[in-house]
């Protein structure tokens, strides 16, 4: 066998199905697509539709429940904390402060602050101010000579919305009436 022998499967390598282009091509007319109808034509949104039976999702009752004050903490162990205090990235003089384990590229984004969590160990004297952490993680802090303070985060700059300010406009009837007067 040589480099110019050597080919696909057969099958391999079909050409796309063109719908809709003539009779002759076996796809015309409908288009594959069946007859008439809402399903024939583009923009169907009947997925949960059971042909007028009570759809699944309206018939199972609901279960759980979703806190709409929840925190989403960036979770930090020890062990975490400690590689990068071996690798340079943080200063271990200096107190740890989610600002610093950003910069450090330990946590990607803020969130609602960080919470450290007591999974490895410290080897060294370290401060922390954070804004969570668990029993497990402060007697590990502590065991090593260093101490952690919980603080409530606070946003450095204002959270951003895309939606414009609303304009009030008052009723055209009053506006004519206070005109008047």
């Amino acid at each position: 066998m040589q480099l110019n022998q050597l080919s696909d499967n057969d099958g391999a390598r079909t050409n796309r199905k063109r719908v809709g282009r003539g009779c002759g091509s076996g796809t015309g007319k409908t288009a594959g697509r069946g007859v008439k109808g809402q399903k024939s034509r583009s923009g169907v949104a009947i997925k949960g539709f059971e042909g007028g039976q009570m759809p699944i999702h309206r018939r199972l009752p609901k279960r759980g429940f979703k806190n709409i004050f929840s925190k989403n903490f960036n979770e930090v162990n020890l062990g975490r904390i400690q590689t990068a205090l071996d690798a340079g990235k943080l200063n271990g003089k200096k107190t740890i402060t989610v600002d610093a384990l950003l910069e450090a590229g330990i946590i990607r984004r803020i969130n609602d602050g960080v919470r450290l969590l007591g999974n490895g160990e410290l080897k060294g004297k370290v401060d922390f101010e954070v804004t969570g952490a668990s029993k497990g993680a402060v007697a590990a802090v502590e065991k090593a000579g260093g101490s952690v303070s919980i603080v409530e985060l606070v946003r450095s700059e204002p959270v951003k919305t895309d939606k414009p300010a609303k304009k009030v406009r008052s009723a055209p009837g009053k506006a004519k009436a206070a005109d008047k007067s």
